[in-house]
């Protein structure tokens, strides 16, 4: 057991968290401190005074004398009957869940303050504070004693948290209950006699759109080792207290819409309704504080003392006569630094591009072929200058060079499809060597050079794929005669792709999930070489070949039937790619983001090698980044590794890096002999020789050899509209206050807005162009601060429904918290460009997950975090779940350092939500599962500037907000969703649903009641439409926050200003004001009289540019016309005479 002392300070005990460790903090070799427990300590603080309380659990003393409760991270005390609260905790660690021992001389608590969610508790007579676990990845939703204060019964787990057992004192304890896997217990309650625990009971975590009951109420028996169920009811029966005298069971259930208590008498089992309503239980989400806020009985059985309404409750419990225990708290919010940045937005006409893809060293490495804003460039490698080599006006992907040098081939992709192309490098002579249109994929040439591997997709179905994968069912491995042109089938591709080469051997290499084998050019004697894999990471999600397989931005959830799943147990991460080299004898292998030199044995069986710890493989292997990396691939020599991030490009000399390991080894040598001759000189030396002293606290760094890194500059002409345009006689609402200009005029200037006033007064240029917009509504652009927009992974299309549709509903500004793939670089670009007609596209890039990492320290953190500042260029990173407390404040201690604006996933865990907070994270995506909140979070939300995204079409805590709107709005016949959305997207989500719930079941009007409140304390908040519904969605999340009472103007205010300042944009996004860019949206009705009005988009201007809301083609600005050709729908033409 590892014990922490601390002192307790005043009344029952002031517990600092900050005061956790005496011993000094160890340093490791970098520049950052490894900290034992929490390493982010409080800038900034806060004082607000409140009588309420959100989700308060309660513990009363032995005696009946004294509450315990716990708010906002922190324990109070208060007599029985009621009063001032006295602090017991306090501090930037987050305690919860008080309860006192039989004996009242301790009091046990859950807590964060070691880094990690543990058990903890306070020996009010030693006056100490022990842990008395030492976990660092579980969840502990509550522990309780045994009635003889011998033993606690607590829950410990990741979702599917498990019931255990171990003595007061600690101890590694035991399980109680091991299988099912998916059995999740919660909330435990010990009978008065000792023997039956009495716990909250469900199959599986939590699910999405719930259907009841979720929970029942278990009884384990200790004697026996037996489970039984004793409570089950439509509305679920959970969170089970049980009276001293062994009487009375009261617990927690659904009615309708609203939760209640009842109560049972356990000798003649009758039952009864004890309060209704009380606080909204939390059985839809992960319930990671229990499904109710503990409750707990008064010493004499006669009272339940509880909460709910945001106060504590005394209820008689023969009569259900309540009493309020008034109470006041003056309390201090410890919080992390403010990391809030402001993030210009610069005119300039041309920038930088931000990404170079798929880029491939020459035979002899001097060349380097590769895309940019998917056109092909090739540079002399390293020093050269990088030169367009078409004039093709279409996606050009996966560059691969002849052995000879002097070709390259790569593949297409237009509005006919897809085929492969050759460049000779020599005459600048382009040919389309594939005669069928088909999406190509992965190619290589042989060593001969005479023939190149590829896969081959039909172009029809890559055509009508609408997400950014599609079925690969079909696909098949080929290969093509470059002689002739004829392809040949070698078999269906099965998954496996990356076809590649080894000299001598005329084996054609793939990758399939973390595997490198073999076969030969007919298919056939398939080998399997190699399985590679990585670390262990916090957790994990399905992948295939390195992609994500569902919902990459939802947690998935475990259900019930997936046993396997619910056992938590995070398998080692496959390999992503695996390539070997060309003189087959090593191997170069990405895992996660990271790229390894591995050595393959030949064994004429499959081998397994594992480089969690590289310097520890089975064979020798190497970690060779230190940032992370991608798109690897080999020189023709199988001594130099390239690969690329964002727009740097790196080599790896593998000969070299081993001389240099050599060198250190007989430096290190040398080194120790001159310490074992120092040490046996007899001569006396003065110990306190400044230059000794000097020599003894100089810490070296271990040399390290690095991968060269060559930045690779490809400058483009940004989109930039010249010309001057006047919007006239409108009703402007200009965000600026509550401010609104009736027959107001803007006048635009190139891409910003140069005046606004009173219709008449503005003095305009004489070419401007005159828009009559009388009886119209100006507003700014949309700002979607949780957008989802992924077009095409791999090879990309030339235009993107998915960016259209948002444009053409008014949405001018994205963040996508969460791309999965770094495609989303090369994809801004286009649309800065004005290749693809689009709003800005901002995002953070692929999220610092749980499925990809498994920080060990805050130098870590700071390296991960650097892809996004330095390579990426994103300005903001999804912190997503990406480990316990100590692991989350590493990451924003790095995206302070690096002006990155971090914003986190919520969950659906109440607990990790307010840590989040506390530690200064300025943006929160998804709903907070818990309803209402009162003073004490609305109050710390405000005060912070953490920007609230709800995400209410898919709220967390109850239904989906979209289903509500599906169940009453008809989407699939709105002629501009037809126009703007593909078929199969459209019809699959709107024509049929799997769920169906009555108006008062759903959840998002009291969320919005949430919202309504955090924007009048002066909070920030943002509309994210979380991709459900592209266009059109943003609407519906706009409503729903809406409707929870929110004034029309402060929700407008939500889906602009606000927005943009927490996106750090709103210096120039958001409002209507002199200067700013010109995004603005032209409304045919006035959303200040029906927010519904929203939805009646005449125009919209992005950056200048105005376009026809209706099919999204330039109008008075410009001419472009929107080219809808890769996701028009091959609709049937009615040739029969069948009627029904």
């Amino acid at each position: 057991m590892r014990i922490i002392t601390l002192t307790l300070l005043m009344g029952l005990g002031l517990i600092s968290s900050q005061a956790q460790d005496k011993k000094s903090p160890k340093k490791d070799s970098t520049s950052f401190s490894q900290f034992k427990g929490l390493p982010l300590k409080a800038t900034r603080s806060f004082d607000f005074t409140t009588n309420e309380g959100t989700w308060t659990s309660l513990a009363v003393s032995p005696d009946g004398k004294t509450i315990l409760f716990d708010l906002m991270g922190d324990i109070y005390s208060i007599p029985m009957e009621g009063g001032k609260a006295t602090a017991i905790t306090k501090g930037m660690a987050y305690d919860n869940h008080p309860s006192f021992s039989p004996d009242g001389k301790r009091i046990l608590f859950l807590s964060d303050r070691s880094g990690a969610e543990n058990i903890w508790y306070i020996d009010l007579e030693k006056k100490d504070t022990l842990a008395l676990t030492e976990e660092q990845n579980n969840n502990f939703p509550g522990a309780v004693y045994t009635p003889d204060g011998n033993y606690i019964v607590y829950t410990k787990g990741r979702r599917n948290t498990k019931l255990y057992l171990m003595h007061k004192n600690g101890g590694a304890g035991t399980s109680l209950i091991d299988a099912p896997a998916t059995l999740k217990t919660i909330d435990p309650a010990v009978s008065a006699d000792g023997r039956y625990i009495y716990y909250s009971a469900r199959n599986g975590a939590w699910n999405y759109n719930a259907m009841l009951p979720q929970y029942s109420i278990g009884v384990y028996d200790r004697e026996k080792g037996t489970t039984r169920t004793i409570a089950s009811r439509y509305g679920s029966a959970f969170t089970p207290v049980l009276s001293k005298d062994g009487k009375w069971l009261v617990y927690g259930s659904r009615y309708e819409d609203k939760t209640g208590l009842v109560k049972r008498n356990l000798i003649t089992g009758e039952e009864n309704w004890l309060a209704y309503p009380v606080q909204r239980d939390d059985q839809e989400s992960i319930a990671v504080l229990g499904v109710l806020p503990a409750m707990t009985f008064t010493p004499d059985s006669k009272f339940l003392i509880t909460s709910y309404g945001g106060k504590i409750h005394k209820i008689n419990i023969e009569n259900a006569a309540q009493e309020d225990i008034a109470y006041n708290v003056e309390a201090t919010i410890e919080m992390g630094p403010e990391v809030l940045f402001k993030y210009p937005v610069s005119d300039s006409l041309a920038t930088k591009a931000t990404q170079i893809r798929d880029a491939v060293p020459s035979p002899d490495g001097k060349k380097l072929a590769f895309t940019v804003l998917n056109r092909l460039y090739v540079m002399d490698y390293p020093n050269g200058t990088p030169k367009r080599l078409t004039k093709n006006n279409f996606t050009e992907a996966q560059p691969a060079w002849h052995p000879n040098g002097k070709t390259i081939y790569f593949s297409t992709w237009n509005i006919k499809g897809g085929s492969i192309h050759s460049i000779d490098l020599t005459t600048n002579k382009e040919v389309e060597i594939t005669k069928q249109a088909a999406l190509y994929q992965g190619i290589a040439v042989d060593p001969a050079g005479k023939r190149i591997v590829f896969n081959r997709t039909s172009a029809q179905k890559f055509m009508e794929a609408y997400d950014p994968t599609y079925n690969d069912d079909e696909d098949e491995l080929c290969w093509l005669d470059l002689s002739n042109g004829e392809i040949r089938v070698i078999d269906k591709a099965n998954g496996r792709s990356n076809a590649h080469f080894a000299k001598n051997d005329n084996r054609i290499y793939l990758n399939n999930n973390g595997k490198l084998l073999s076969i030969q050019w007919d298919g056939g004697d398939e080998k399997e070489i190699v399985k590679i894999t990585g670390i262990t990471t916090f957790g994990s999600v399905a992948q295939r070949n390195g992609k994500p397989v569902g919902d990459p931005c939802m947690i998935p959830q475990v259900l019930a039937e997936d046993d396997d799943a619910a056992k938590e147990n995070n398998p080692p991460s496959n390999a992503a790619s695996i390539l070997m080299s060309p003189m087959g004898s090593a191997a170069i292998a990405q895992v996660n983001n990271n790229i390894y030199y591995v050595t393959i044995p030949q064994t004429g069986k499959m081998v397994e090698i594992s480089v969690a710890e590289a310097k520890s493989a089975a064979f020798p292997s190497k970690l060779l980044t230190e940032i992370g990396g991608e798109f690897s691939s080999w020189e023709a020599n199988g001594k130099v590794i390239h690969w690329s991030l964002g727009a740097a490009h790196f080599t790896y000399d593998i000969d070299k890096s081993y001389a240099f390991d050599d060198s250190l080894a007989v430096a290190k040598k040398a080194e120790d002999l001159a310490a074992l001759l120092a040490k046996s000189d007899t001569t006396k030396k003065d110990s306190t020789n400044k230059d000794n002293l000097a020599k003894k606290n100089d810490k070296k760094e271990t040399p390290k050899f690095k991968a060269t890194e060559k930045w690779v500059t490809v400058y483009y002409d940004k989109d930039m509209p010249t010309g001057t345009v006047l919007l006239k006689n409108a009703r402007i609402v200009t965000m600026n206050g509550d401010e609104v200009i009736e027959g107001g005029d803007v006048y635009i200037v190139n891409n910003r807005i140069k005046a606004i006033g009173k219709s008449g007064t503005l003095q305009v240029a004489a070419n401007t162009a005159v828009v009559d917009v009388s009886g119209k509504t100006i507003i700014p652009g949309f700002v979607d601060t949780h957008a989802h927009m992924w077009p095409s992974w791999g090879i990309h299309k030339n235009q993107a429904w998915i960016y259209a549709a948002n444009l053409a509903y008014g949405v001018t500004t994205t963040r996508d918290p969460q791309t999965a793939t770094t495609d989303v670089l090369t994809y801004g670009d286009m649309v800065e460009a004005g290749n693809i007609v689009g709003p800005r596209i901002y995002s953070t890039g692929p999220g610092v997950g749980y499925w990809s990492y498994n920080l060990k320290d805050s130098a870590q953190a700071e390296s991960v975090l650097s892809q996004y500042s330095k390579y990426f260029n994103t300005k903001y990173i999804k912190m997503y779940l990406v480990g316990n407390r100590k692991q989350r404040q590493w990451v924003i201690q790095a995206a302070q350092h690096q002006q990155l604006m971090p914003t986190t996933e919520g969950g659906l865990d109440f607990k990790l939500n307010m840590t989040n907070l506390l530690d200064g994270y300025p943006g929160h995506e998804h709903s907070i599962p818990i309803y209402p909140l009162y003073k004490d979070v609305i109050n710390t939300l405000a005060v912070s500037k953490m920007t609230v995204t709800p995400t209410l079409l898919v709220s967390y805590g109850g239904p989906w907000a979209e289903n509500y709107f599906y169940e009453n709005e008809n989407p699939y016949s709105d002629v501009k969703m037809q126009f703007f959305t593909p078929y199969e997207e459209l019809a699959s989500k709107s024509r049929r649903r799997a769920t169906w719930f009555l108006p008062e079941e759903h959840v998002f009007q009291k969320h919005a009641v949430g919202m309504k409140d955090l924007v009048e304390a002066g909070g920030l908040a943002g509309v994210g439409s979380h991709g459900q519904l592209q266009g059109l969605g943003y609407h519906w999340e706009l409503w729903s926050i809406q409707s929870g009472g929110m004034r029309n103007i402060d929700a407008l205010k939500v889906a602009t200003i606000l927005g943009a300042a927490g996106l750090g944009l709103d210096k120039d996004l958001g409002s209507i004001e002199t200067g700013k860019l010109a995004d603005l949206i032209i409304l045919d009705k006035n959303p200040l009289e029906n927010i519904r009005n929203t939805n009646s988009v005449r125009y919209v201007m992005k950056n200048g540019r105005l376009y026809n809301g209706e099919n999204l083609n330039e109008t008075v600005t410009g001419t472009r016309q929107l080219d809808r050709s890769e996701w028009l729908e091959n609709k049937p033409i009615k040739n029969t005479t069948v009627k029904d």
